[in-house]
């Protein structure tokens, strides 16, 4: 199962001009390997540009499972964005990037997101879909 990062999803719907391309149809082709899901912090990191629920729900791809998070993904987030913190890390990355990343950790997905550098940093066995 292939978990989507918000970016890819906000590339899609807002049309980014320097992502587009690269986003345009890999939730759809990634599918035909296996599910594709996202969770509440992804859902939650679209959900700026909508003023309903179900609008957001319907700019998803087609097929989108959407996964509950785990206390165990909770506590790794936590510990990696402290020991982030810790390192002299920047209060530009926010816990959800870690949060998200703990998720695809702890339930063995792949992510696809255009952010590898981000999280191969702090979480180096989590499998990506990446452009670099």
């Amino acid at each position: 199962m292939t978990l989507v990062d918000s970016h890819v999803i906000l590339d899609l719907v807002t049309a980014d001009k320097r992502w587009l391309e690269w986003s345009s149809g890999r939730p759809e082709q990634v599918a035909d390997s296996g599910p594709v899901a996202i969770n509440p912090v992804v859902f939650a990191e679209c959900a700026h540009g909508y003023a309903d629920i179900a609008d957001l729900g319907s700019d998803l791809p087609a097929r989108m499972k959407m996964l509950p998070l785990t206390y165990e993904a909770a506590f790794l987030a936590g510990k990696a964005f402290a020991r982030y913190r810790r390192l002299g890390g920047t209060r530009e990355r926010i816990l959800g990037d870690f949060y998200v990343s703990a998720h695809a950790q702890t339930a063995g997905l792949t992510l696809l997101t255009r952010n590898a550098t981000r999280y191969r940093a702090c979480f180096p066995t989590v499998k990506l879909i990446a452009p670099d």
